[in-house]
């Protein structure tokens, strides 16, 4: 892509050459007059030439490289085309003034032109020697006319031309090299003012809140593309907003009436997201208004984040003031427990503190999940010998009496990267959550924990139940923090969950079983020796 330097360059020569058209386009004015006077009419009322032959001469030859210059003023380079312009001026125009010293005052007037379009052109030193040469010939011409053939004219009138073109020279000259400086300068300005136009434009498409530009009759002049995202099919070539939204406008109407916004939440469509609108006017004193549509789901994710950020730091340093206070009352129910002065209905009461200790103390362990955050430190882990391990560690940790909780695979070796210590974090919450709800009323729980691969080869770890399944309004917000439909959980387990899998370039979803039942699906990157 071409730079900003480069294409000013282009710029200036392009306006340049338009004066160098000129220039030579003026030359051909010179070199028909010069004929007209040579061989016209015009001819008679001057008086006869001093040189007649060197005067038709001087107008032919001028007339044809007249002519042979503007054929070529667009080809070559600018500045050598206009040297040699000037120099072909300036020898032919001295020529014909002594050839016709009847027309040389009006021939020498002539020039002042020429000398200062070549000053304009060139740069300052040569506009400096074309001027010297123009006032040096012409001064020759007039001392080569009285001494050779008696010329009477007056001293004055070539010193005051050869004057003439050196102020000329010296002032088109200066007025040159600041009209290309104020070219440079304003075409700069115009590239950057069109770059940032770009760059706006570019921020206003890709800005993620919607941007609605609105006249005084409500027309749509402009949506972004997160307005046409919010938005969808209302406003997608239907430019009345009346018509597209049309709360949108009642609102916008009692925006522009009262200059309060009403700014309580609205769905445009029953499958898009809330959004809040909000109003301010393009220009002070302007009828267009501009359209803000804050997507609610965005600010409640940003919300959210920070919610868990704070907890993340606060539960590290309230874990510990917790567990100390928890640990002894776990001791005490123990050894209370051991006692055989209590009464059996007071052994219940143990029962249920010891049953809410435990709770507890598990609301502590997924609350520290956020704030530890530990990087995944992946490795070689073959999927159906680490599954049965840790059914045995699980079973010899948590009693399942008449649940069952068993392996299958589909694949005989499945290999995955994966971090061990998280993978095993991951399916204690997911078996946790099967075993927990994933049963018919009055049954045992069955979980199966299934080892199989997609069709691109990705091995794939399923944690199966045959309970009642999830609704579907239900499933779309499994994955959100403090989500619960329990009142005894604390709706981070499955986050926790999917934050592991994401550390670990791993997915974790929510799949509806055909025949009855959930899974959770998580799918791994290929280990060593993985299709």
């Amino acid at each position: 892509m071409p730079t900003i330097t480069a294409r000013v360059n282009r710029g200036a020569e392009h306006a340049l050459r338009r004066e160098l058209y000129f220039y030579s386009l003026y030359r051909l004015l010179e070199a028909s007059i010069l004929v007209l006077v040579v061989f016209g009419p015009v001819a008679e009322l001057l008086g006869p030439a001093r040189h007649p032959v060197a005067a038709a001469t001087v107008a032919l030859t001028f007339a044809i490289l007249s002519v042979l210059l503007f054929a070529l003023h667009r080809r070559g380079e600018l500045h050598v085309h206009a040297l040699l312009g000037v120099a072909c001026d300036l020898v032919f125009g001295i020529a014909a003034i002594h050839a016709l010293p009847a027309a040389g005052t009006g021939i020498a007037l002539m020039l002042l032109f020429n000398v200062g379009s070549a000053a304009l052109l060139l740069p300052a030193r040569w506009a400096a020697a074309v001027a010297v040469s123009a006032a040096a010939g012409l001064i020759g011409e007039h001392a080569w006319s009285i001494g050779f053939d008696g010329s009477t004219r007056h001293h004055a009138e070539p010193v005051m031309f050869a004057l003439a073109y050196l102020a000329l020279a010296t002032l088109t000259s200066v007025l040159g090299r600041q009209m290309r400086e104020s070219y440079y300068l304003a075409h700069h300005h115009g590239e950057q003012a069109a770059h940032l136009v770009e760059v706006n434009d570019l921020i206003i498409r890709r800005l993620r809140t919607g941007v609605l530009l609105v006249d005084g009759n409500n027309q749509v002049g402009l949506a972004n593309e997160a307005a046409g995202a919010l938005l969808g099919e209302k406003v997608d070539g239907e430019r009345d907003l009346a018509r597209a939204l049309p709360e949108l406008a009642r609102r916008l109407a009692l925006w522009r009436e009262t200059g309060q916004a009403d700014e309580t939440p609205m769905r445009i469509a029953a499958d898009a997201p809330e959004v809040v609108p909000r109003f301010t006017r393009l220009l002070a004193g302007s009828d267009q208004t501009l359209v803000f549509l804050d997507d609610t789901s965005v600010v409640s994710r940003k919300a959210e984040s920070m919610t868990l950020a704070t907890l993340g730091r606060f539960s590290a340093s309230l874990a510990h003031e917790i567990r100390n206070p928890l640990a002894a009352i776990n001791y005490a129910v123990q050894l209370m427990e051991e006692s055989e002065d209590i009464k059996p209905a007071d052994r219940r009461l143990l029962e249920i503190i010891h049953q809410q200790g435990k709770r507890m103390d598990g609301i502590v362990e997924n609350v520290l999940g956020l704030a530890r955050r530990e990087p995944a430190k992946p490795e070689y882990v073959e999927l159906a010998a680490f599954a049965r391990r840790f059914i045995d560690e699980y079973r010899s940790a948590h009693p399942l009496e008449n649940d069952e909780l068993r392996t299958t695979s589909s694949e005989p070796r499945a290999p995955a990267l994966v971090d061990p210590r998280q993978l095993h974090q991951i399916l204690v919450i997911l078996v946790h959550n099967a075993l927990t709800y994933g049963r018919m009323p009055g049954e045992p729980a069955r979980v199966t924990l299934h080892i199989h691969r997609d069709t691109r080869g990705a091995p794939m770890l399923d944690v199966r139940d045959r309970g009642p399944g999830i609704p579907e309004g239900t499933a779309r917000q499994l994955f959100t923090p403090f989500f619960t439909t329990s009142g005894h959980g604390t709706g981070l387990g499955l986050y926790i969950a999917r934050e592991l899998s994401r550390a670990n370039q791993a997915t974790l979803d929510y799949v509806s079983l055909p025949g009855g039942g959930s899974c959770f699906r998580l799918r791994l990157a290929p280990g060593r020796g993985g299709r």
